[in-house]
């Protein structure tokens, strides 16, 4: 998809989001063709005229400045990650590009000796389209003990979260409350198609999510995107039961981010972490590119 579309579907899905009331607009609601901000609405909240925004929005000017993409992100009412997104998208226009493959992600000494670091506390390594780089004991325990420990040692077989949250009913029934966690996870692919419009692997992970869950297609079309931060999870783990965990991203310089799951000190949360460590057996070996 290039730049001009996907500008052109952001911009469309996110005014179709913004009800004419939530803006100060009752007076104007009349008899409407299709929910949410007139285009014309949206050009006068925003402070540009209602051609240019048609221009824009239709993929016909992508040289707006960045003080315009501010005020409609503010007439959108984007978050900084949204925001940001926007930016991207715009930028984006400038210097088309042929679809593209991303160089190999491989584990590094530094992220190896972070994650051993980490020691019970669970942790995941991913790469930039959430393929699973590597996980401790812990972190495979938590998120994925029925897989197999060394997938991430083999590029071609890694497990794929995003995949698994939408494809594998263990990690569906693993979120109590799946709908979050999904939602999540297309705003984080959200925020990496901004930031590699033109890479062949997102491309065909999107497709394949999209062609294989109905659920996943709905929400990507809603244009959300997510930024990277702590949220927490209630979870419904098969050895230990009820839990909540906070995953935590934290983002390296190399492009792999590593999250990281704590619990409540002194809560049952936290007891059944301790459980589900302590059924480990044997020496684990970590998991690494």
């Amino acid at each position: 998809m290039d730049s001009k579309r996907r500008l052109g579907e952001f911009l469309q899905a996110r005014r179709s989001q913004i009800r004419p009331e939530d803006v100060g607009l009752a007076g104007h609601l009349g008899r409407r063709r299709v929910p949410g901000l007139r285009r014309e609405e949206l050009a006068q909240l925003a402070g540009v005229s209602s051609s240019y925004y048609a221009r824009l929005e239709q993929g016909f000017s992508l040289n707006a400045s960045p003080q315009v993409l501010d005020a409609i992100g503010r007439a959108l009412r984007l978050d900084e990650a949204e925001l940001r997104h926007l930016h991207e998208l715009a930028g984006g226009g400038r210097a088309r590009t042929a679809p593209r493959r991303s160089p190999p992600e491989r584990m590094t000494v530094a992220l190896a000796r972070m994650l051993e670091a980490m020691g019970e506390t669970p942790a995941v390594v991913l790469g930039r389209f959430s393929d699973v780089l590597a996980w401790n004991p812990a972190g495979h325990a938590l998120f994925a003990g029925h897989l197999d420990v060394t997938g991430p040692e083999r590029p071609r077989e890694r497990p794929n979260m995003a995949r698994l949250v939408f494809l594998d009913p263990h990690t569906r029934e693993l979120y109590a409350d799946w709908p979050v966690k999904a939602k999540a996870v297309v705003g984080s692919l959200r925020r990496a198609a901004g930031q590699h419009p033109s890479d062949a692997a997102l491309s065909a992970l999107i497709g394949e999510l999209t062609v294989s869950s109905a659920e996943f297609a709905e929400m990507w079309a809603t244009y959300r995107v997510k930024g990277r931060g702590s949220l927490a999870y209630a979870m419904r783990h098969p050895l230990v039961g009820a839990l909540t965990v906070t995953q935590h991203a934290l983002q390296t310089e190399d492009g792999p981010s590593v999250v990281i799951a704590t619990t409540e000190p002194g809560s049952p949360s936290r007891a059944a972490m301790a459980l589900l460590i302590h059924s480990l057996t044997g020496t684990a070996t970590l998991a690494r590119a």
